[in-house]
């Protein structure tokens, strides 16, 4: 009985230690719209831009956003006031900038793709709100032309 106990409070100690030793989730510090890629304008970045300098229309519009810290696993999206769904990939912090973290570093934000189609222009807006404490609310916004 006496070994059980002690095998139980050593594991427990064990899986508290390691839990301690984890990282803290970031809250949510930045949301960047990063570019816009189309056919009709190529690849263009628009960080810190309130609208593209190309034209961007038709099908398969890509818009990337960066997210710094952790959001919500469902972000607010919309182009011209419809909801747009999109893909969300880890990224961490490794040396020389972010990169996808492809299994291995801590997640330290969250790279987000979303596909416009038969579009002409319009504001594509984006927000989303921190997961832990101060559970601030971040947006960014950008006019596609």
């Amino acid at each position: 009985m006496t070994r059980t106990i002690n095998a139980v409070l050593a594991c427990l100690s064990l899986f508290l230690s390691a839990g301690l030793q984890a990282a803290p989730a970031l809250p949510l510090s930045g949301v960047e719209i990063l570019q816009v890629v189309s056919k009709s304008g190529a690849t263009e970045e628009v960080r810190g831009t309130d609208t593209t300098h190309r034209t961007h229309h038709g099908a398969n519009i890509r818009v990337h956003v960066l997210e710094r810290g952790y959001g919500g696993h469902q972000p607010w999206v919309t182009f011209n006031g419809h909801e747009v769904d999109g893909t969300r990939t880890p990224v961490c912090n490794q040396g020389e900038g972010l990169v996808t973290c492809n299994g291995a570093g801590t997640t330290v934000g969250y790279l987000y793709t979303f596909t416009l189609s038969n579009t002409d222009g319009g504001w594509f807006e984006f927000a989303n709100t921190s997961l832990v404490p101060p559970h601030n609310r971040l947006s960014a916004r950008l006019y596609i032309k």
